[in-house]
């Protein structure tokens, strides 16, 4: 593949579920790439889409989901694809680490029956050859006594170690790309900081990450680029550093100024955003985020803005606004 190709290649990409009060839309027109040895990660409030946008990629939405648009792997068409053409890329091409290990992995299955299912089941390797490359992977995310471990169960397990074997288990069938949906959620802080290590690592391998977070310290420490959704759509796409530095959508910026600092004034209340996200199947004919922006005017609420590319050199991001914080280019 050449280096400057899309390992993943999303178009348009959109999830609707079919409900009793009709269809609701989950994912609105997603369009973004993820490159080898790259980390893209996704951010926004819970309900925004970000989970919806990982599910449908691996064929895995919940049986009234429907995706549409495109999601390409290595060239390979996601949506729509058979179950067969899936499971050849489930594990083996995409892994995945969800933010619960205690869903994913299985409860009554000894945590080496768990490392080596696939690897088996597949022809991929055989019984002992399976064990130890499972050896392998426990050492490789740092577990102690490996032996000891491939003969427990989840639940003999702490969260923090359930994570790490969470982890070899999505790597365990060597994929070029790895999905992380809030993969530190529930962790202490210096757990936290070993999950993020290890996943700087699985990147710096040439493995593509694909994160899934809210958590803006875990952006800045494992993203190359951010991708900020609301009610569904990327709202703003741009370099880690110049997002941080520079957000160019209200949102961002309120993001932004939510996280709790370590210096200045004590006292002081922390920053919020009023109001809240647009309920499943509420749909506006302009700007989701309008009604709780200081910055929205008449043009907000009845036209939806699409992304143009930010006007504030060296800045190279895109924005969906029509009041942007930065200059930008007419959309084509």
């Amino acid at each position: 593949m050449n280096p400057l190709q899309a390992l993943l290649q999303l178009e348009g990409l959109e999830v609707c579920f079919d409900t009793g009060h009709g269809a609701v839309q989950a994912v609105a027109g997603v369009s973004l790439q993820v490159r080898e040895g790259e980390c893209l990660a996704i951010v926004g409030e819970s309900g925004s889409g970000k989970s919806q946008l990982l599910l449908a990629c691996l064929g895995l939405l919940a049986q009234n989901g429907r995706a549409s648009g495109s999601a390409r792997f290595a060239g390979r068409e996601l949506i729509g694809a058979g179950e067969d053409a899936l499971n050849e890329i489930r594990g083996t091409g995409i892994g995945l680490l969800s933010q619960d290990p205690l869903s994913s992995l299985t409860p009554h299955l000894r945590i080496e029956t768990q490392l080596t299912e696939l690897l088996q089941d597949r022809g991929l390797a055989s019984k002992d050859e399976a064990r130890q490359r499972a050896l392998e992977a426990l050492r490789d995310v740092e577990i102690p006594d490996p032996e000891a471990r491939l003969r427990q169960y989840p639940h003999e397990l702490s969260g923090g170690m359930r994570q790490r074997v969470a982890l070899a288990s999505a790597l365990m069938g060597g994929p070029r790309l790895l999905f992380a949906d809030e993969p530190t959620t529930a962790l202490d802080v210096s757990v936290q900081a070993r999950i993020l290590e290890l996943l700087a690592r699985v990147r710096d391998r040439g493995l593509g990450l694909l994160l899934i977070t809210h958590d803006l310290a875990v952006v800045a420490a494992l993203a190359d680029r951010v991708a900020v959704m609301y009610a569904g759509r990327i709202v703003e796409q741009a370099p880690v550093e110049q997002l941080f530095a520079t957000p160019a959508h209200p949102y961002t910026a309120a993001l932004l100024a939510a996280v709790p600092r370590l210096r200045g004034d004590a006292t002081r209340r922390l920053d919020s955003i009023d109001g809240h996200p647009p309920r499943p199947g509420e749909v506006s004919s302009g700007c989701a985020f309008a009604p709780r922006c200081e910055r929205a005017i008449e043009r907000c609420t009845q036209e939806l803005p699409v992304l143009a590319p930010v006007l504030a050199p060296p800045h190279d991001g895109v924005v969906a606004c029509h009041r942007p914080l930065c200059a930008t280019a007419m959309p084509a």
